[in-house]
């Protein structure tokens, strides 16, 4: 049986997959707990361990670098977007860790973006 965080969690990801057939990956990393699911059949698909560690240590490493410049005289960050040669990466800090969205490049991120922010801000996925 799974916690009441792993249901909200699961149930933010098929949200999130809804809105677009550009999304490839979500991984939501809450409270020490890492979730994440990809398409299927998805070509240049990044490995399941390296997608691993690049939510436990790179994007939260990222994601403090870039929320402290931010906070010193920027007016703060809200996310990074990244621009990787098979696809784009959004990754954004939730309450008790992060979310990160890999989008097609055929997509504009820009464009799913406000999209993908709105269900995450939804009372239901306070995370």
């Amino acid at each position: 049986m799974s916690s009441p965080l792993i249901k909200v969690m699961n149930d933010l990801i098929n949200t999130i997959f809804s809105l677009s057939d550009g999304i490839r990956y979500i991984a939501i990393y809450s409270d020490g707990k890492l979730i994440s699911s990809t398409k299927q059949n998805l070509q240049n698909q990044s490995s399941s361990e390296s997608d691993k560690y690049e939510e436990l240590i790179v994007n939260p490493t990222l994601l403090k670098l870039v929320m402290q410049r931010g906070n010193i005289d920027c007016g703060g960050a809200d996310y990074v977007l990244i621009r990787y040669g098979h696809f784009f990466e959004f990754v954004k800090p939730l309450l008790r860790g992060h979310i990160s969205i890999g989008i097609q490049l055929d997509k504009n991120p820009l464009n799913l973006i406000p999209l993908i922010e709105n269900v995450i801000n939804d009372q239901n996925y306070k995370l």
